[in-house]
């Protein structure tokens, strides 16, 4: 059997990571009776448990001490967990109070960001069409911005914090398992304090609650870890610009999810901003095919 090259193995993480994504608005949707920030210590909390199962059953414990002795590093992924744990309270708000299509808006965003934030500091190449594309998205931001009268926050906050944590982790080159259980475990005592000292809600302890909703609540460990260990996977294999392609994917089922199955109403000034986004996508995504009709 002929072995995958890396780029191959990058576009299979990237395929993964970008439609389990796309997959968890349903199950954060569910939990919407769960306060956000519960929700979220539980992401943090168990993330560091699944990930460090993984981390054993793999004996990789040795790459983990070896990161902890760079103090650079470990301060990169320090600022990279705080944009993690920022994009998914976020991302978990915006699910529960019925703002889906704002989280479908930034993250058709965020591929144009990371196209930008490539060229700055990886030199990657910009072409006249992702400038075009890149303009576009700007547009359709300008137009949210003069419809609601204040910036669309949701819709700037989740492609921004994601674009750079993409960004770090490209440049700490961590691999993505060791990478991940570091984040959490940085960011694990403000989570373990929230739950013990601030959280009052009835589902706060977790002895009162039914064993079904215990294990949904569990189960954010593995919502969480396994896109962004696939995801830090092609990160490592795969260009800025190309990595930013596959995340069409995730937003492309938000959309849907919201308008079909959870009933968010799509105003006009919000569909004309789609539009200016979808032109900036599809001009990023054919730019080949576009340039040879053009000849």
């Amino acid at each position: 059997m002929k072995q995958l090259s890396e780029t191959q193995l990058g576009i299979f993480y990237a395929l993964g990571a970008y439609l389990m994504w796309g997959f968890a608005p349903i199950y954060f949707k569910y939990l919407e009776f769960v306060p956000v920030y519960e929700i979220l210590a539980h992401r943090v909390i168990w993330s560091v448990v699944v990930t460090g199962i993984i981390i054993t059953l793999l004996s990789g414990w040795s790459d983990v001490y070896k990161i902890c002795k760079i103090p650079k590093k470990l301060l990169l992924l320090c600022v990279s967990s705080l944009l993690i744990s920022c994009n998914w309270s976020v991302f978990i708000w915006a699910i529960s109070n019925d703002r889906m299509l704002d989280a479908s808006l930034g993250y058709f965003i965020n591929p144009l960001i990371n196209v930008v934030l490539g060229l700055l500091f990886f030199n990657e190449s910009l072409s006249r069409v992702k400038w075009v594309a890149v303009g576009l998205a700007f547009i359709g931001v300008l137009i949210q911005v003069f419809a609601l009268g204040a910036l669309p926050w949701v819709s700037l906050v989740l492609p921004l914090s994601f674009a750079f944590y993409a960004l770090l982790r490209k440049k700490i080159r961590v691999e993505a398992l060791t990478g991940l259980f570091i984040e959490t475990l940085l960011v694990a005592p403000i989570a373990l304090y929230y739950l013990f000292v601030i959280a009052d809600s009835e589902y706060v302890n977790m002895l009162n609650n039914g064993l079904s909703l215990n294990f949904w609540l569990m189960f954010a460990g593995i919502v969480t870890a396994l896109p962004l260990i696939f995801f830090g996977q092609a990160a490592l294999r795969l260009k800025l610009s190309t990595l930013g392609f596959f995340q069409y994917l995730a937003p492309s089922l938000l959309f849907v999810f919201a308008v079909v199955f959870y009933g968010e109403q799509l105003s006009l000034n919000k569909m004309i901003t789609f539009m200016f986004i979808w032109s900036g996508v599809v001009l990023f995504a054919f730019e080949k095919l576009i340039l040879q009709k053009l000849k």
